[in-house]
């Protein structure tokens, strides 16, 4: 179905050495195609993995709650609350050291069939989902036993970290946005925090050929409305409304041929909004039968066809 919340989703504690979170797999819950998606919860002092990099993947980090620093290249920043962290592919070694209170976030990161993970303080490769080098230890046992990470005085935040607070909000007609991971800041996805306003739709029904989306519930509700394809309805297939609440993790894979679209409650609804970036993806809005082919530029109204054993029905 596409949705999963988080006070349903299996905890797993990785804890070693330096490193000690709760970790909750919410993409897979809600079944991402492409997409990862975790909810990490650092105790206080302790890291969540060792410091690493990526030669495909990459990373967004939203702050949920708590704070501590951002380690990048052996440097630290602090973050905070509603903080931004994005990790292009092949760019930074990056961890995080929860402060006092813990630190608790949301990451997603772009899945690739070959990806190369980088651990620079065992030295340890990761290819896909084998550790190389012909080693049989775990490199987290060797990052264990290397004890703390040297911590200087926290520097000032670079371009890839950045608060909701510090951008300025656009209107998107039904609300207000914060562009965080912008065309500058990211290359494989967007990412965004909007609060829209009570009793409002949000974007048009719509769905994609290509680009995944995900979607976080921070405050509110919202009502989620489900629009098959004229060829699955053909088939049997109905609407769906879906109640949403803080917590709700909505995920809408490519290419299903089902259109989404959120209407928020009363009291409005704060979300985040994730989105892979395609350059060939087509976009199809149901009620005005309109396909968009983003990457020309264009937008035609179409008549959908229905086919049923091969005939086409009128």
């Amino acid at each position: 179905m596409g949705l999963a919340h988080w006070d349903d989703v299996p905890e797993h504690r990785a804890a070693k050495g330096e490193m000690d979170a709760v970790w909750q797999r919410l993409g897979a819950a809600a079944g991402t195609v492409g997409v990862g998606v975790n909810r990490v919860r650092v105790a206080p002092g302790k890291q969540p993995t060792p410091p690493h990099s990526h030669g495909a993947s990459e990373e967004v980090y939203f702050v949920l709650a708590g704070g501590g620093l951002a380690w990048q290249d052996d440097v630290v920043h602090e973050v905070r609350p509603r903080d931004c962290v994005i990790h292009r592919a092949d760019e930074h070694e990056h961890t995080f050291v929860a402060g006092p209170e813990g630190l608790e976030y949301l990451v997603f990161g772009t899945r690739h069939p070959t990806e190369l993970g980088w651990l620079p303080r065992s030295r340890a490769i990761r290819l896909g989902w084998p550790w190389v080098e012909g080693r049989d230890d775990d490199p987290w046992d060797v990052e264990a036993a290397l004890g703390p990470l040297e911590l200087g005085e926290p520097q000032p935040r670079p371009d890839n970290i950045l608060n909701v607070d510090e951008v300025e909000l656009e209107d998107v007609g039904y609300g207000v946005g914060a562009p965080l991971a912008t065309r500058e800041r990211s290359v494989l996805a967007g990412f965004h925090w909007e609060r829209l306003n009570p009793g409002v739709m949000g974007s048009v029904p719509h769905c994609h050929s290509e680009e995944e989306e995900i979607f976080v519930i921070l405050e509110g509700s919202a009502t989620l409305h489900l629009w098959p394809s004229p060829l699955k309805e053909e088939r049997g297939a109905v609407r769906e409304e879906h109640e949403l609440r803080p917590g709700h993790l909505v995920a809408r894979p490519p290419g299903t041929g089902i259109s989404h679209s959120f209407r928020t409650g009363q009291d409005g609804c704060t979300m985040l909004i994730y989105g892979t970036r395609r350059p060939n993806d087509m976009v199809y809005y149901p009620r005005s039968k309109k396909v968009s082919w983003r990457g020309l530029g264009v937008i035609a109204r179409v008549e959908p066809l229905l086919y049923w054993d091969g005939e086409s029905k009128d």
